[in-house]
């Protein structure tokens, strides 16, 4: 039901203010939330404009077949060296979001976790990313609808607009806030994996989604919808 590709973990000297390359090889997500919709009509989810095509950079590292060769993530870290907690509750405002997350790692054949379907649709952390707030792309994941439960936690995603706000509420009573800085939409075979899982200065934010046409043939979204989002201040909750 789901296209989900092999994901490597990374290694990690915590000591080190990261840049982090997480996922450096993991195209697309490609159906990680690929959401299986067969209902003719169902309503279509918002779509932002197709990001222009870019060729991939020739450094770009080999993608590997064997998660098991990889070693196991480090703890995120914030910029300061000291401990960022774990996320557990997300609020976007701009599109009336307000979910629990979900803590995802990979299945056993190397494939990342994907939230399940239901009536009570949650998103989820990808826990071998950043924790939000810490340096680095932390990554959120969440379904665009399907035919059973309808429209899902990310279905209005590709309507965020820059400056939007992302809200993270953490484990420790804080909340790490986010300010949108774009939304793009990607073929999934032209995912532009660096761009979106490679280093950052700072600490950011992808919430990923489908989009695009659905294929009925494949059963998937043809395109993923990613919201880049970058970290302006952290609060009380």
């Amino acid at each position: 039901m789901f296209a989900v590709a092999q994901v490597p973990t990374r290694a990690q000297n915590p000591r080190r203010t990261r840049p982090w390359i997480v996922l450096a090889v993991l195209p697309a997500v490609v159906g990680v939330v690929a959401l299986v919709v067969g209902v003719t009509g169902q309503q279509s989810p918002p779509q932002p404009a197709a990001a222009a095509e870019e060729p991939a950079p020739a450094s770009s590292p080999a993608p590997s077949a064997d998660p098991s060769s990889a070693a196991v993530p480090a703890p995120p870290s914030s910029a300061d060296g000291s401990d960022v907690a774990e996320p557990v509750d997300l609020r976007v405002p701009a599109i009336d979001v307000r979910t629990e997350l979900m803590q995802l790692g990979l299945n056993g054949d190397g494939t990342v976790e994907v939230p399940p379907l239901g009536p009570d649709d949650l998103a989820g952390w990808y826990r071998n990313s950043p924790a939000p707030g810490a340096v680095g792309p932390a990554v959120l994941l969440g379904h665009v609808d399907s035919a059973e439960w309808g429209p899902g936690v990310f279905f209005d995603l590709g309507a965020l607009s820059p400056g939007d706000e992302v809200e993270v509420a953490r484990a420790d009573g804080s909340v790490a806030v986010f300010a949108v800085d774009r939304v793009e939409r990607y073929a999934k075979a032209e995912f532009p994996t660096l761009e979106v899982y490679g280093n950052t200065a700072e600490p950011q934010l992808r919430l990923i989604t489908c989009g695009g046409a659905f294929d009925p043939e494949a059963r998937s979204y043809e395109d993923n919808v990613v919201a880049y989002a970058t970290l302006v201040t952290t609060r009380a909750a």
